[in-house]
């Protein structure tokens, strides 16, 4: 789940991600299923944080950040999508 904003998102984001901005999220919206596993990512970790606590408090069972956000997953060279 990728709570970043729509410019970044366009910029690129990982494969399978969906794009709900923190600003406007709302789960059942983006057609998130609180009893599934979910990852939240942003650039950095700090807004993916933030949504993680969200969701849990929205009833998510298993949210996890992507620690180091969009930033660690390329320094590790992992594909971003465009």
């Amino acid at each position: 789940l990728d709570v970043r904003e729509p410019h970044e998102w366009a910029a690129g984001h990982l494969p399978g991600a969906v794009h709900a901005p923190l600003a406007a999220l709302d789960a059942s919206a983006a057609g998130v299923d609180l009893g599934a596993p979910l990852v939240a990512v942003c650039a950095s970790g700090v807004r993916s944080a933030r949504a993680a606590e969200r969701l849990r408090a929205s009833g998510a069972s298993d949210v996890r950040s992507l620690a180091g956000g969009l930033a660690a997953w390329r320094a590790a060279g992992l594909i971003v999508r465009r």
